[in-house]
């Protein structure tokens, strides 16, 4: 697998992902049932509210290699600041409609 990770633009600065690449390493929870190894091709943020970016950054790290996009928890679920972001389904759509249905979408890390 290869992954290319968007997370919260709003969030990186108290964040360094450690937990989303800690569950990629080790396997666990979104990444349970990988086969194989895990590849990060590319870490980006959203682009800041509403998250008009992500769709374009995801489709260059597919353009690069990746086959998968993640998103990182922050955006989906709120970790680590207990908020989630309002634009999250808006912005997975946006995502989906540029990248295609060839390529896996998975909406939280951790």
């Amino acid at each position: 697998m290869k992954v290319g990770l968007i997370r919260c633009m709003q969030t990186e600065d108290m964040c360094p992902a450690t937990t989303d690449f800690k569950v990629m390493r080790e396997k666990k929870l979104a990444f349970k049932d990988v086969e194989g190894e895990i590849e990060v091709i590319g870490v980006v943020s959203c682009g800041g509210c509403p998250g008009k970016k992500a769709a374009t950054r995801a489709a260059e790290m597919v353009r690069r290699g990746a086959d998968t996009i993640a998103l990182a928890s922050c955006i989906t679920k709120g970790n680590p600041i207990g908020f989630a972001c309002p634009h999250a389904e808006q912005m997975k759509a946006a995502i989906r409609k540029k990248i295609g249905d060839s390529i896996q979408l998975i909406d939280y890390t951790h």
